[in-house]
């Protein structure tokens, strides 16, 4: 099903969570056991990533397709085209029309950071308006686009960087998944922007839960968003080295993100796991138990 219709059908707020391809054996056995976790969670569907410079292209087709044929899960398959020339796309592209596959966000990617040496085909698409000009017609799928709260950590400015959500929106994108950030009023703000510019596709919320201080530092150094003072205020106040304590703290603040957000109106909340299974089934748990999802 097309994830559009999945929000018009839904009787309740959807819930999602987005998987990346395992890069070693040892990742693969634990996100086996991820998504036997989450599958049981039965959510409305599940997004799965793809690499940098298409460097996870099999890996992802593989993930997607077992998710669809074995788990029957709704899958979100992401494309990004950044390096690659149209032959590549259609290539990819018809590999998940033939698997099945309904629903695809579109967006730019970045070249691989572990290849200095890369190069882009000549003739790749240099933004994920221009990838959606050419999907648009040449395929049926439902295309998605992808928003920032804070503004795309390479773009001028936020105003600049919602005239370019727009140019997708009209390029093809019915709706948009966007990156996290740990303070929702970005979210509201984001959303105000949109519509008074003429953005009407549903927009739904990313949450990335926090995992460790570490890896909350690197992640928003690779995506602009802020680590806000009360984040860091109340994880300093958490006893020391305590590893339980800072995942039990990442997962009732998503909570309490998820429920102004849920009560704000959102179609849902899309869930960045990392391929980690603890945290996204605390919060959806929650959620449920608590009536809100």
């Amino acid at each position: 099903m097309r994830v559009t219709d999945i929000w018009k059908v839904s009787q309740k707020p959807t819930v999602s969570f987005e998987l990346f391809p395992a890069r070693s054996a040892k990742a693969a056995e634990s996100l086996e056991k991820t998504i036997d976790e989450l599958a049981a969670l039965k959510p409305d569907f599940v997004s799965v990533t793809f690499g940098a410079g298409g460097s996870t292209r099999e890996g992802s087709y593989q993930l997607v397709k077992k998710l669809k044929n074995e788990k029957g899960l709704e899958v979100v398959a992401y494309f990004t085209g950044c390096g690659l020339g149209p032959e590549d796309i259609t290539a990819v592209l018809d590999d998940y029309r033939d698997l099945g596959v309904e629903t695809i966000l579109v967006a730019r990617g970045d070249p691989p950071r572990d290849q200095p040496d890369f190069q882009p085909h000549p003739q790749c698409f240099a933004h994920a308006s221009d990838l959606l000009s050419f999907i648009q017609p040449r395929y049926n799928f439902c295309l998605g686009a992808a928003g920032y709260p804070e503004g795309h950590i390479e773009c001028e400015s936020r105003e600049k960087d919602i005239e370019y959500l727009k140019l997708k929106a009209e390029n093809g994108a019915e709706y948009a998944i966007t990156n996290y950030c740990y303070d929702n009023q970005y979210f509201f703000d984001f959303m105000k922007r949109c519509r008074a510019i003429g953005i009407d596709v549903p927009i739904l919320p990313g949450v990335m839960p926090i995992f460790s201080v570490k890896m909350m530092e690197t992640l928003t150094n690779l995506t602009g968003a802020t680590i806000t003072d009360t984040v860091r205020q109340e994880i300093a106040a958490l006893p020391a080295g305590d590893k339980e304590a800072l995942l039990n703290y990442g997962i009732e603040f998503a909570v309490s993100q998820c429920k102004e957000l849920l009560s704000a109106g959102v179609p849902g909340v899309h869930i960045y796991t990392m391929d980690r299974r603890s945290s996204a089934k605390g919060i959806v748990n929650r959620l449920r138990s608590d009536g809100v999802l």
